[in-house]
């Protein structure tokens, strides 16, 4: 093999990029499908109750109607550990806007038409939807979100708070978000024989079509998904959803492909979304800043189908250096659809909750916030007792005050103003884990020195393809275009979603290894390729298993300028500075571009999203982009985001940590901290609205 420069540090442009700006870049609902039809679901008005009788006579009395599905007329499915996967199983309703029925037609008009014309009587029951602390109903859950313990303490934390000379006691809460990625949820199914062929808007081609072929009891390999471009996720298609497990049984009822895409406002109810929370941080200090005690209870919400607890104080358990913590999740369980992943879950909304309070503490110490953090960096996790792979949030924390002019600033709140504008900065930390999981890759040396790399990843938008590639390039000493990668497809084998930020790192080191193996195959060979090619394959399953013990996380430290306008409480990002530790960069520009856009989705959360629940009728009211806010260039005047050079050998033969999540989780207390400093008054409630902000600096 040749020897060339190094790719992986630099910063190619995306190989899919032509495609992308062009149209040429298929997504699930694009491929050409002979005969399908298509299917529209019928979703239940009611918030609990049972579906009695659908009539569909007049449905089925339009043109172009093929079918009017319902509990009774769909294939039974095997049970799942995600119980709203049971689409169509029963007739119980345990949630608004859940598929009580569906319509298949020859065209898409006709099968919206005729869904209205669905007919459904409910014996509606009285329903419980509103998160409230004080409903007997809440308890501790054992475990949260992969697989983190429900409730963790050391030491005497009570007693510690109450003989610290500083502390902090306050309620934070985060409203119900949702991820709307701009491709919606889409699905097109057909059957031939005991085989299903799924074209799906997947994050996990490989791990969906496992957990469908459980759902219909087929044999393993009998699902294939097809995910070769996938418009965004933010976790809401890391595990099917209902809209793809209807579209397979629509498909076997009719005999016929068939097409499903979620509108807007459908997905609001049938993909899921990030919990609300409240949580009580209580933190109590020396007088020189260091960390007695720390205190995080966390409540809330999943539907009564699905036992979902978010890990939302999990970082609370390592970021900080404290000989006495307690920190608990409590649940309770609504009828109301199932919450589940949203980028950076537990840790976005959680550190919203510790670093606001951390930034409580510093003034109550009159300390400064980022030497508060200094003051306390653990040298081993608080919680496990291991040591970290590696922990630059010091670094962060250095990088990130000089980057952003920090060293001179004025501590004082309310008390910087420029005509209207109060002018006020605030910082947070970062962190998210590096989550790992085996992957399997094949590589192919052809004729004429091309190579072919296939693993089943998903490119959610994330420059998946262009990474990967960069990585197969330097094991194998080729340019980047003699290699062809092929991603999001489940007949490539076993590999992990693109999700919790694993998904470079882990499927780089598959890729890592078989490339190398086949360098091995081709020395031996002494560089010759026989006709028919030379193939090698990688399986990262027992390296996995022999890493050593280590706390491996990700580490970030944000900096944000706001203007606050005294009159009608108009908060303006001036600045948003983000510096990161994240292992090695594989791609600079994608990089950048996966920072940029996790610190714009914590603008969002700090500033916009909030679903608002009808609590007459268990849903939300604003399930559409015109009512439900995001971010937009308006909102910010400038972001930056950087990174420290961080070597890592404890992680993967590439060195990659994840960094599609750690970019959200402390942007929003950065700028609820802002705030704070600008006007002289805490914000806790997310998202800081300009009627609470005009409350709290409206002069009369």
């Amino acid at each position: 093999m040749t020897t060339l420069d190094k790719v992986v540090g630099g910063a190619p442009a995306r190989i899919d990029g032509r495609e992308k700006v062009t149209g040429a870049a298929r997504y699930a609902y694009e491929y050409p499908v002979p005969n399908a039809v298509y299917v529209w679901p019928v979703q239940a008005t009611i918030a609990r109750g049972r579906v009695c009788a659908v009539h569909g006579g007049a449905a089925l009395a339009l043109p172009g109607v093929i079918a009017v599905l319902n509990s009774g007329n769909v294939s039974r499915l095997h049970p799942a550990d995600d119980a709203e996967l049971a689409v169509l199983q029963s007739a119980d309703v345990a949630y608004r806007g859940q598929i009580v029925a569906a319509v298949v037609a020859s065209t898409l008009e006709g099968a919206r038409e005729a869904a209205s014309a669905v007919r459904v009587d409910y014996d509606e029951q009285e329903h419980d939807v509103v998160l409230s602390p004080g409903n007997p109903r809440i308890f501790s859950p054992r475990k949260a979100n992969a697989g983190f313990p429900g409730t963790v303490h050391w030491g005497d934390a009570e007693s510690a708070l109450a003989a610290a000379p500083a502390g902090v006691d306050a309620t934070y809460t985060t409203p119900a978000e949702h991820a709307s990625p701009m491709e919606p949820h889409a699905t097109i199914a057909f059957w031939e024989g005991e085989t299903l062929t799924l074209y799906n808007a997947d994050q996990a081609p490989w791990m969906s079509a496992t957990a469908i072929a459980a759902l219909f009891g087929l044999a393993d390999g009998a699902v294939s998904i097809v995910a070769d471009h996938t418009g965004g996720g933010f976790g809401s298609k890391a595990v099917p959803r209902p809209p793809t497990v209807l579209a397979a049984l629509a498909a076997r009822a009719v005999g016929r492909p068939v097409k499903v895409a979620m509108t807007r406002q459908q997905m609001f109810s049938l993909v899921s979304y990030r919990t609300p929370t409240v949580q009580r941080v209580r933190l109590g200090a020396e007088l020189d800043g260091r960390l007695t005690a720390v205190w995080h209870d966390a409540l809330q919400q999943s539907s009564k189908r699905v036992e979902y607890t978010e890990q939302t104080v999990a970082a609370s358990r390592m970021m900080y250096a404290t000989p006495n913590s307690h920190t608990a999740h409590r649940l309770l369980q609504l009828d109301v659809p199932t919450p589940s992943w949203m980028r950076a879950p537990g840790e976005a909304p959680g550190m919203f909750a510790l670093e606001s309070a951390m930034d409580e503490l510093a003034y109550a110490l009159g300390m400064d916030p980022v030497e508060l953090r200094i003051v306390n960096e653990p040298a081993l996790d608080p919680e496990s007792g291991l040591p970290f792979s590696s922990r630059n949030l010091i670094a962060c924390l250095r990088e990130g005050a000089a980057r952003f002019g920090w060293a001179g600033r004025d501590p004082a709140p309310g008390v910087r103003r420029q005509g209207r504008w109060l002018v006020g900065t605030g910082v947070a930390s970062s962190t998210y884990p590096v989550f790992t999981m085996a992957s399997t890759a094949t590589a192919r040396a052809e004729p004429m020195g091309r190579f072919v790399v296939e693993i089943a990843a998903a490119d959610i938008g994330t420059g998946a393809r262009t990474a990967l590639a960069q990585v197969a390039a330097d094991e194998l000493g080729v340019p980047m275009d003699q290699i062809t990668i092929l991603v999001g497809r489940s007949v490539f084998g076993p590999a992990p979603f693109a999700g919790g930020s694993m998904g470079t790192a882990s499927w780089s080191w598959a890729v890592s290894k078989v490339c190398r193996a086949l360098v091995r195959e081709l020395d031996e060979r002494s560089g010759v390729v026989p006709p028919e090619g030379l193939q090698a394959r990688a399986d990262t399953t027992e390296d996995l298993a022999a890493q050593g013990r280590f706390s491996r996380h990700s580490f970030g430290a944000q900096f944000a300028e706001v203007k606050v306008d005294v009159d009608s409480g108009q908060v303006r990002i001036e600045r948003l500075l983000g510096v990161f530790a994240a292992g090695r960069i594989v791609n600079a520009r994608t990089a950048r571009s996966q920072f940029l856009g996790g610190m714009t989705m914590g603008i969002s959360m700090a500033l916009h999203e909030a679903l608002q629940l009808d609590p007459r009728f268990g849903d939300f009211t604003n399930h559409d982009l015109a009512t439900y806010h995001i971010a937009s260039n308006a909102d910010v005047r400038g972001i930056e985001a950087h990174w420290i050079d961080e070597h890592d050998d404890e992680l993967n033969p590439v060195g990659v940590k994840g960094i599609g999540e750690v970019g959200i989780v402390g942007t929003a207390a950065a700028i609820a901290n802002a705030v704070f400093h600008a006007t002289g008054s805490r914000q806790r409630d997310l998202p800081i609205t300009l009627d609470r902000v005009r409350a709290a600096t409206h002069t009369g």
